[in-house]
């Protein structure tokens, strides 16, 4: 049995997705740690949340080196930062962004898991945050999405790699979202009723409604639960 409050480690806490991740493990009693390359927006969120601030690029294996040498142990890791920076054809798409996204969604994704699956007990959890461009591709993003699909695959490998330890390792994987990132094309109507159109359930999520599913795959609930990529999509990928 969990015994709380467990200790969470959210990357890309101060925003977003990260930030309701955050939240919704302080709802459920769970001391959180907000891992963020923005060290002053974590530290503001940590306050208002009643949880902790680590300054960290998840990029820079020194940073994820020190993070570890400074938190020492963990309860649940939640691989959640990650990066689009723009878009364009595989043809197009400047070679700066593609090496960005690379850098964050696949290195920095495989350097945390290097680095924290160690120091997790027997029978922790690794939730990462995948997308549901990794299996249905979106003219234009291909290189975000190639990112994602590679996080599905790290997840996989990862949960048999841990089943000894009983660490279960699991992703979500939303379609868009309602946050920062993507406000530049929800606040256009046309744009964002050419999305929601993909979508059979007819609307964008909320960060309200994929955090919960966050909490539940690093939970007791989902204790048979490993190697998985749940889609948080109203149906996308249906369609």
């Amino acid at each position: 049995m969990t015994i709380s409050p467990r200790r969470i480690l959210v990357t890309g806490g101060a925003s977003g997705l990260g930030r309701g991740i955050a939240a919704a493990f302080r709802e459920a009693g769970d001391e959180v740690i907000i891992g963020d390359v923005n060290a002053a927006a974590a530290t503001s969120v940590a306050a208002e949340l009643g949880a902790t601030a680590i300054a960290l690029d998840i990029s820079d294996p020194d940073a994820v080196a020190a993070a570890g040498a400074a938190l020492g142990s963990i309860d649940v890791l939640v691989n959640n930062a990650g990066v689009v920076l723009g878009g364009g054809t595989q043809q197009e798409v400047p070679l700066e962004v593609f090496d960005a996204a690379v850098a964050v969604n696949i290195r920095g994704t495989f350097l945390m898991l290097r680095e924290f699956a160690p120091r997790l007990p027997d029978g922790g959890a690794i939730v990462n945050t995948s997308s549901i461009g990794g299996r249905q591709p979106t003219p234009g993003m291909g290189h975000y999405e190639m990112t994602k699909a590679a996080v599905d695959a790290m997840t996989r490998t990862a949960a048999i790699e841990l089943a000894g330890r009983r660490i279960r390792v699991n992703a979500v994987a939303p379609g868009p979202i309602l946050t920062p990132l993507t406000a530049g094309f929800a606040t256009d109507p046309q744009a964002r009723a050419a999305w929601e159109a993909r979508i059979p359930l007819g609307t964008i999520a909320e960060v309200e409604q994929v955090a919960p599913l966050v909490v539940f795959l690093a939970s007791d609930a989902a204790s048979h639960i490993t190697g998985v990529s749940v889609p948080v999509d109203g149906g996308q990928l249906l369609v």
